[in-house]
């Protein structure tokens, strides 16, 4: 039996540990799974883009999104490799995210994932031959890129599902803390509370 988990409240202490635990859960159906640092990573990734200031850039007047074209060209462009890296990261981290959670929207302008997954798996396969740090998880989102936007798109996604199991992991943290966050969180997937304090 699996439980609709859809407009469940966020129990985590932070953003990014959030989307990290639902990454997780996505990477377990895959064999091998992805690597637990390329889940940090992408939690990382998808808690920055929630702050406007970090996923627009603004120009003439106006804050826009800039092409993932126009990236590259700034990357080749750039004064030297480190400068280049970066912008070759954003420009990585910029087409996985769009990839992943806008597809309808890029499709109907005749952009499909083969785009995304060129412009993305290309900058992070740069990225695993020239980074200064964190080369094995360029190299992962490089190989396996079509995987990571799947894994973004269903880790971002209402409509989690919630094993047997793990509602009931959920059922014993409330019971031992009480938590009004997960009781609540509980009470939205139809669990009532009322008299469970006896089951202690």
């Amino acid at each position: 039996m699996r439980v609709e988990t859809e407009q469940v409240p966020i129990t985590e202490t932070s953003l990014s540990n959030y989307f990290c635990g639902r990454l997780k859960r996505q990477a377990e159906r895959f064999n091998p799974p992805p690597h637990e640092d390329t889940c940090w990573y992408l939690g990382q990734l998808l808690d920055r883009f929630a702050r406007s200031e970090d996923f627009f850039s603004y120009a003439d007047g106006q804050l826009t999104v800039r092409p993932l074209a126009l990236l590259y060209g700034d990357a080749m462009e750039a004064s030297n490799d480190r400068h280049r890296c970066l912008i070759l990261q954003h420009m990585g981290d910029m087409a996985l995210f769009l990839g992943a959670l806008f597809p309808e929207k890029w499709a109907r302008r005749g952009i499909g994932q083969d785009y995304f997954v060129g412009m993305g798996g290309g900058a992070y396969d740069y990225l695993a031959s020239n980074a200064r740090s964190n080369r094995h998880i360029f190299f992962e989102l490089a190989n396996t890129f079509t995987r990571m936007l799947e894994m973004v798109a269903e880790a971002c996604s209402r409509h989690q599902q919630m094993s047997m199991e793990d509602l009931l992991n959920l059922f014993q943290r409330w019971q031992s803390t009480q938590n009004p966050v997960i009781a609540n969180q509980l009470q939205s997937l139809g669990i009532n509370l009322n008299g469970s304090e006896a089951l202690h």
